[in-house]
């Protein structure tokens, strides 16, 4: 078959879906979907693994993150011995940075105890308008020098903890709710019923996910350990020295098992990690999710490839005489099963690209809804959507094909 005869095949095949235009879409619908959907979610989940490792990546190669148990997906799903552990203490932060030569500094993260209880709850409020969605904990100066940059003001210093004063500094999304256009450093907010002033406002770190905003209120560890005397869970962010992370690590990891008294022979009963690390651990997460939303969404193109091959038989048994009549001036099978197959891939090709379509404005109305998630269309996706939804033409076209090129011409001209 020549390049002439393939083109002869796909403007009739054009002509056929022109003349049945309902009735080609809906043929394809399944195949615009299933295209569409793979389209969308490669570009969603492109989009996220470039977001999120930024997010790791802008915590800095020198950082390193220690926790009672282990961050990331297994984070709400912990077994009795992880739940039964005792947190972190400031006693393992001073430890840390007194006997680990390799580490820059460490910044002990008080968190609030209102997180872990049934009911509990914190407020905020300035003016009358109360806010209980933010992140509450207290932290020291070197917090500042895992990235933190002031948007207003200052950041908490030495000398507000050790006084234990009532100030606090602010992340960007609540400046911008309460101070949209002030600058708020004096302001008096209240956190808990206790009144604190407002030293600096954060910007929004960069380790910050798409779509999260910044609902930080950062109080000095003393004075967060003065309004909550019961708090205990710690998260300890420590800052290697440049190009020592590995023996920061094991050394964070040697003290905190002295520290913890933990036996030889036992395992770690705390957690250390690098944001590689999590993003390693989260890259497994998201793999996983692809495949299976790439499984579900292949059920659409194989309804479609159903629908193709149910018309297709249709067309066969409505162009009997058309089938007969080629036959008889010289048509061989070959040019028979060619022609339906062209048929079959030009439908299904017109489907991938209006699904193409599809899956490009799912993707554009995903980062007009989250603006932090650069969604962007990957060519592998674009690539597998044309791919596919040609597959997916020849596979369901093969039958009605072979069915037309069987046919008797004689038995074929006779049909009405």
């Amino acid at each position: 078959m020549t390049w002439g005869d393939f083109g002869a095949g796909a403007r009739m095949a054009l002509s056929t879906v022109w003349e049945h235009k309902l009735r080609s879409f809906l043929t394809v619908l399944g195949v615009i979907i299933g295209t569409g959907t793979v389209i969308a979610v490669g570009s969603i989940i492109t989009g996220f693994d470039s977001a999120v490792s930024n997010v790791f990546r802008s915590m800095g190669p020198t950082t390193i993150l220690a926790f009672k148990f282990e961050f990331g997906p297994r984070f709400g799903n912990l077994s009795s011995e992880e739940r039964l552990r005792k947190p972190l203490t400031l006693e393992n932060a001073r430890a840390i940075e007194e006997r680990c030569p390799s580490v820059e500094y460490v910044s002990p993260y008080l968190l609030s105890p209102n997180i872990f209880v049934r009911g509990g709850f914190d407020r905020v409020r300035y003016k009358g308008d109360d806010l209980y969605n933010f992140e509450l904990g207290g932290t020291e100066e070197a917090y500042a020098f895992g990235g933190t940059t002031m948007k207003h003001g200052r950041f908490l210093t030495g000398a507000d903890n050790e006084h234990r004063l009532p100030v606090v500094v602010i992340g960007e999304d609540i400046q911008k709710m309460w101070f949209p256009n002030v600058d708020p450093v004096g302001k008096l907010i209240e956190v808990n019923g206790k009144q604190f002033e407002i030293v600096g406002a954060m910007h929004r770190p960069a380790s910050a996910f798409p779509g999260e905003e910044d609902r930080r209120i950062l109080l000095p560890y003393f004075t967060m350990r003065k309004m909550f005397p019961n708090a205990k869970e710690h998260m300890l962010v420590i800052i290697a020295q440049e190009g020592r992370l590995s023996q920061a690590m094991d050394e964070t990891r040697a003290i905190l098992r002295i520290e913890r008294r933990v036996p030889h022979n036992k395992p770690d009963n705390f957690a250390i990690s690098t944001p590689e690390q999590m993003l390693e651990q989260f890259r497994n997460l998201l793999s996983v999710t692809a495949l299976v939303m790439i499984v579900l969404s292949s059920i659409g193109l194989l309804v479609g490839g159903i629908g193709v091959m149910n018309i297709m038989l249709v067309s066969v048994t409505e162009r009997t005489r058309e089938i007969g009549v080629r036959k008889a001036v010289g048509a061989r099978r070959g040019d028979i099963v060619i022609q339906f197959l062209t048929e079959a891939v030009v439908l299904t090709g017109l489907g991938g690209l209006l699904g193409m379509m599809f899956g490009w404005m799912v993707s554009l109305a995903a980062h007009l809804a989250f603006p932090n998630l650069p969604t962007t269309v990957p060519m592998w996706a674009v690539t597998a959507g044309v791919v596919v939804s040609v597959s997916v033409g020849l596979f369901f076209g093969i039958w009605p094909a072979a069915k037309a090129a069987r046919l008797d011409p004689v038995v074929a001209l006779r049909y009405e």
